[in-house]
């Protein structure tokens, strides 16, 4: 019958929808743990002991930590799951390891910060993990002129998972008394259990209709497997000028994902030192949360309109937009109109880049490469954070370190410009 999808696109579409239910799964621990609730509930309860400079510093170290950590692993587990061809064991092993982690924090008593850092750990760890195995899923679920749509839906579903489970969680802490809590702590307690079980059941739908990519290898000993993995990368780096297309964008990620994600780390702290008050900050992120889903799936029409590349480069102009106009934020009601610029960007400029990134990896490589995509997104979360800190620093006021973003988004957005995507498509197909 004319218009009734055939069984194979059935089944492409159930097996994409699989694929993005686990951002809509995954979104919920960068938003309710890492973002919202878990650093003060670290400060004030956890490390409630330490002198405040103290308890900042530790959590700093911490978070470098865990980012270089998942950095090395992303890259190692990468490439042991394209020679294994079992991408999908190996992450729901990282999502139980980490979904436990996020739970258990719901234990941790006054003082015991120590054991909660660790837990911190082994939650965020295997999350970024697992993020690199899931990302090198996407051609499993998508043909090639459909990809970018798909990368887009996924960034979608997450912003709405995490934003929807964020607000619920927020709820609790600001009403436990409605919910039958008996005050915010048990609130807090709570929202970690909450994550781990959201991030785990809907994990499922991936494990059971996404396909697995096969094997670019024979089974071999451990031992054996783990050798052949740390060559094979090692392999990769000293090839990259015979890829020149595909670590020219990865430059270019480099610099803009950097900005990116400096602004989404520091636009808090930021907001407080201007004088923005606990409540739009939280409802300002409560509203990225909710407008970047629709934004993300316009961006994904949009690339099929004017290209991914021609999208992500007017994303980049935007983050110029913003970071101007940060500079001038003094009232709740400029963080707010900031806020909903960033909705408009943030999404999209990341699920283009992502799918931009399939189009240039060759298939058999898929997770050990983007254990290097993950690599320099979590070397700019080290660096970006460090540049603006060190600026504002030096220069006495946060509103000055804005302005060191601007060359990250230009530069990014020209590199970006000089990749030449067909020609890097065709040797990722040879």
């Amino acid at each position: 019958m004319v218009g009734v999808p055939t069984r194979p696109d059935l089944e492409q579409q159930r097996a994409a929808r699989a694929w993005c239910l686990y951002d809509w799964a995954n979104s919920a621990f960068a938003t309710s743990v890492v973002a919202a609730i878990l650093p003060a509930f670290f400060a004030g309860v956890a490390g409630g002991s330490l002198a405040p400079h103290v308890a900042t510093a530790w959590w700093g170290y911490a978070s470098a930590a865990a980012m270089l950590l998942s950095a090395v692993t992303g890259a190692m587990l990468g490439a042991a799951s394209d020679r294994l061809g079992r991408r999908k064991p190996m992450l729901l092993i990282l999502v139980c390891v980490g979904a436990v982690a996020t739970a258990m924090m719901a234990f941790i008593p006054a003082g015991g910060w120590r054991v909660l850092l660790l837990l911190y750990l082994l939650g965020f760890v295997p999350w970024a993990s697992a993020n690199v195995l899931y990302d090198s899923m996407l051609p499993a679920v998508a043909p090639p002129d459909r990809m970018h749509r798909v990368s887009a839906r996924g960034f979608a579903y997450g912003y709405l998972g995490g934003g929807l489970l964020l607000a619920l969680n927020l709820a609790w802490i600001l009403m436990p008394r409605r919910f039958g809590l008996p005050d915010a702590d048990a609130a807090v307690r709570l929202s970690f259990v909450s994550v781990g079980a959201w991030w785990l059941l809907f994990t499922i739908p991936l494990l059971r209709r996404v396909p697995e990519p096969g094997a670019t290898a024979d089974a071999v000993p451990p031992l054996r497997l783990a050798a052949s993995v740390v060559r094979q990368i090692a392999d990769t780096l000293a090839t990259a000028r015979r890829r020149p297309e595909l670590f020219r964008f990865l430059i270019a990620f480099w610099l803009y994902s950097d900005g990116i994600g400096t602004i989404v780390r520091m636009a808090t702290i930021y907001g407080s030192e201007i004088g923005i008050g606990r409540n739009d900050l939280i409802g300002t992120l409560l509203l990225v949360q909710i407008l970047a889903a629709p934004a993300s799936l316009v961006f994904g029409r949009l690339a099929q309109r004017i290209g991914a590349r021609t999208a992500v480069v007017v994303g980049l102009m935007g983050y110029v937009g913003i970071t101007l106009f940060g500079y001038f934020v003094s009232r709740p009601i400029h963080f707010w109109i900031l806020g909903v610029m960033v909705a408009l960007f943030q999404g999209g400029t990341q699920s283009l880049s992502r799918s931009l990134f399939v189009s240039l990896a060759p298939r058999r490589q898929l997770g050990e490469l983007f254990g290097f995509y993950s690599l320099s997104e979590k070397l700019a979360g080290i660096i970006g954070p460090l540049l603006f800190g060190l600026v504002a620093q030096l220069g006495g006021s946060s509103r000055l370190a804005i302005f060191a973003l601007l060359p990250l988004f230009l530069g990014g957005a020209w590199l970006l410009l000089t990749v030449d995507f067909g020609r890097g498509a065709e040797r990722a197909r040879e």
